[in-house]
């Protein structure tokens, strides 16, 4: 059975003095809210992943940072902390932690780039929430300089049914070297919108079919955009891809957080690619300047509607190359799937 990138990280903490867990609650996608659902209807099994992860790695203390526009998912997970406190299932303070971890709840506040987990650690010691050179790894040099973990929600919120279950229980669903499920948030234009669970390689057009229902008055699809704004498009007519990091890859997307927003017959493709565009220049933290200065130049290139020419293949290629993190490479890789997916309406941008 293939070992997972979490699994990796904890391996990379195990031993080691003052490790710390760090749950990412730090839901920043548009159209993605499976971490907000978690943490506001099931907040135990979300702190107990947290505390398994705690006790697989050694760490006395975990901390879950949730995002400031959460109030209740806040407030259901410091009332969980509180319980299970009282129960004896937390410690009490961190110098009183052992097998059983300490346990803090952090709101957060900052862009969506502060994700990005080294940005989540600098944001978490009060720093602005930029990301930071790999390596070090935050598995050597994290929080406060102590070595860290940082896991997602909804892969913490997996770790109590493994570990009742067994991996190779939880192994059998998805695909060979993609196992598991993956929770799709799909989006208002759905017939039926929602959170739902699917199993890793399900095709994307049965989840648009058979969880959303289609599009709403029976409208169909001409562009599928998944994993959040950086993710990528898919076309229409291509949604049979496999719901995998691999298959979505070769199509030009990535599965992130897989939420999935559709567009119809009104949607302006140009609209939609200064969308993008305006987004990134936005949310990008200014940490590293091909970031920083590429995402205004592909928008002022965007906001021209003449077509980029030569100077976007040449933005692109550094942008993809020299960003400092996965934002500013994912960039033009999300533009490049949209133009795909419009085919010659966006032609020149298939660079």
């Amino acid at each position: 059975m293939p070992v997972s990138p979490w699994a990796d990280k904890w391996d990379a903490a195990v031993g080691r003095p003052d490790t710390v867990v760090v749950a990412n609650g730090d839901e920043g996608d548009p159209g993605s809210y499976a971490d907000r659902l978690l943490m506001e209807e099931d907040p135990e099994r979300v702190l107990a992943g947290l505390a398994l992860a705690c006790f697989a790695c050694g760490a006395r203390r975990g901390i879950v940072l949730v995002r400031s526009e959460y109030p209740k998912a806040m407030a259901r997970l410091r009332q969980e902390v509180e319980r299970a406190t009282e129960a004896g299932d937390l410690a009490l303070s961190a110098e009183e932690a052992g097998p059983r971890p300490f346990v803090e709840i952090v709101e957060g506040a900052g862009s969506y780039v502060a994700g990005e987990e080294t940005a989540l650690i600098a944001r978490l010691e009060g720093a602005r929430g930029c990301a930071r050179p790999r390596p070090p790894y935050p598995t050597d040099h994290g929080l406060w300089d102590m070595p860290t973990v940082v896991n997602n929600v909804e892969t913490l919120a997996a770790v109590p049914w493994i570990v009742a279950h067994g991996g190779a229980s939880y192994a059998r669903r998805g695909v060979p070297h993609e196992t598991g499920t993956k929770l799709v948030c799909l989006s208002e234009r759905f017939a039926r919108p929602g959170a739902y669970e699917a199993e890793l390689g399900t095709p994307v057009g049965e989840i648009v079919t058979r969880f959303g229902g289609g599009l709403k008055d029976g409208g169909e699809p001409v562009a599928l955009q998944i994993g959040g704004p950086l993710g990528g498009f898919l076309a229409g007519t291509a949604l049979d891809v496999p719901l995998t990091t691999a298959a979505l890859a070769e199509h030009g997307a990535a599965l992130g957080h897989a939420g999935m927003v559709a567009f119809d017959t009104a949607a302006d493709p140009h609209a939609l690619l200064r969308h993008i565009w305006e987004f990134a220049a936005d949310e990008s933290c200014g940490a590293c300047s091909p970031c920083r200065i590429g995402t205004r130049r592909g928008l002022a290139l965007a906001r021209g509607r003449t077509g980029p020419g030569e100077s976007y293949e040449q933005l692109a290629r550094l942008m993809g190359e020299a960003s400092l993190c996965a934002f500013g490479r994912r960039v033009p890789a999300a533009v490049r799937s949209l133009a795909r997916a419009y085919g010659p309406s966006l032609e020149a941008w298939d660079r």
